[in-house]
């Protein structure tokens, strides 16, 4: 059974920025620690996100310019709690997620007396029956489950954090019964909801551009990536397989697949020649292209927004994490479910809260002239797998395929640690007179200090 402790800390630390870093790069002041939990996120500043996320997130969320860039500060506000407060509650934290146009954070505790301690961080607490370790792993049975025969007439289940429940949704309620039965599954812990959804992968085949598979098909550019000197893209695993070619938007040579992975989960990676240049851009479709400052996850409830070379810019919210669906081809896990539409050719294209990369698109169901429901898959298992790192604004352009790397790392004061070293799981620097261990394999960058991002680094 995959440790769903370790997976979702993966999820919750960003490998191109962590939470202060976000609140940092996308111009935010005095909200990287908690207040009260009435106090007022402050607005994100005028240059840091694009018009063309803006008139999305008008278009889709009925907010105007000052409520959506209100809405995105406290969504990085309250991320950042939830990670903090994940790490003090240990073994009785169930779940967050935000609510309302100032991203008000609710974090659910087993623990009654942690109740003092959440209020205290900046959040409302909530007390409920079930940890999200005990919900996770009840989900994880189901799908251990699936991998054996996926389940027929049931789609999608996922953890609901607002309602602690594991929700199966199908299109038959006995077949869900039936399929968290064999699992073995209690029933205290799941709820069977009847669905119409019948989502299907989105492969019809600069994040968000075209690109075209060379067995033929049209899919959309993820994220910007490098792998050492090589550049490259993260997309979705259904859009191809390895050794699979690709031409770009323009149609000229862009390069192949270098590693994919569908079903079980829906990501890939495409290396490009020395030709394109990755930038830390999403298509903004006439909007203004939007600048990916970061990785850092967003909690249920929060704003989104996803780009895509058949429907371009369009927004919504993250309704749950860790949902798996079950797609012809067979079941992903690992997805997150948002109220974003979509339509195939979108597949692959890029999901963004703010100026925080969030995932890749994957699947889903309707379409953007009826509305519908669409999942991504997160874009950090995919960075991990695959030894990526995510071109961000604050970590400056990549060096071009063709062009060594003329200026080595320079060690800090104080210590061992490195800008620009790439560290393993395990490895130790000193730093400001103490040692830390390294609890996630990553490139630093300048800020990541080891005394500051308690997620990659642990002291010893």
């Amino acid at each position: 059974m995959e440790n769903t402790k370790l997976r979702r800390r993966v999820l919750a630390t960003a490998t191109a920025t962590v939470a202060v870093g976000a609140l940092a790069l996308a111009g935010l002041t005095g909200v990287a620690s908690a207040g009260p939990a009435d106090s007022a996120a402050p607005a994100v500043s005028a240059d840091s996100l694009s018009p063309g996320l803006l008139a999305a997130m008008e278009r889709d969320l009925g907010l105007d310019e000052t409520e959506a860039r209100t809405r995105i500060a406290g969504e990085y506000r309250a991320a950042a709690i939830a990670t903090g407060l994940e790490d003090s509650l240990g073994a009785s934290y169930a779940g967050a997620r935000v609510s309302g146009d100032k991203a008000d954070l609710t974090v659910s505790t087993t623990d009654a007396s942690a109740a003092a301690l959440i209020t205290k961080a900046g959040a409302r607490a909530e007390v409920v029956g079930h940890s999200l370790d005990r919900l996770e792993a009840a989900k994880d049975a189901l799908d251990k489950a699936a991998r054996s025969k996926a389940p027929k007439n049931v789609p999608v289940w996922y953890v609901d954090v607002e309602a602690n429940r594991v929700v199966v949704n199908a299109t038959d309620v006995r077949a869900g019964e039936a399929f968290a039965k064999a699992a073995g599954v209690s029933d205290q812990l799941i709820t069977v909801a009847r669905t119409t959804e019948q989502p299907r992968a989105l492969a019809d085949i600069r994040g968000g551009d075209a690109y075209y598979m060379g067995g033929g098909g049209r899919c959309s550019v993820g994220f910007s990536v490098t792998r050492g000197t090589q550049n490259g893209f993260v997309t979705a695993g259904h859009c191809g397989r390895v050794g699979t070619t690709t031409t770009g938007v323009n149609q000229q040579a862009q390069g192949s697949f270098q590693g994919s992975t569908f079903p079980g989960r829906d990501y890939a990676w495409v290396a490009t020649n020395a030709n394109w240049v990755p930038k830390p851009l999403v298509n903004g479709y006439g909007r203004g292209d939007v600048t990916v400052a970061g990785s850092t996850p967003s909690v249920v409830g929060a704003s989104v927004c996803r780009s895509g070379s058949t429907t371009g810019w369009h927004c919504g919210t993250i309704q749950q994490l860790n949902t798996s669906v079950t797609y012809p081809e067979g079941t992903i896990s690992g997805v997150t479910r948002t109220s974003v539409c979509a339509e195939p050719g979108d597949s692959g294209g890029a999901y963004i809260s703010g100026s925080q990369a969030q995932g890749v698109t994957s699947g889903g169901s309707g379409n953007c002239r009826s509305g519908g429901t669409t999942y991504f898959q997160p874009l950090l298992p995919a960075l991990q797998a695959y030894g990526l790192t995510l071109v961000t604004s604050g970590g400056g352009q990549p060096t071009p395929t063709n062009t060594p790397t003329t200026q080595p790392p320079t060690e800090q004061p104080g210590g061992t640690w490195a800008a620009g070293t790439s560290y393993a799981v395990g490895s130790t620097v000193t730093y400001g007179g103490s040692t830390y261990r390294c609890l996630q394999a990553h490139t630093a960058q300048p800020g990541w200090t080891p005394d500051v991002v308690p997620a990659l680094w642990q002291r010893v």
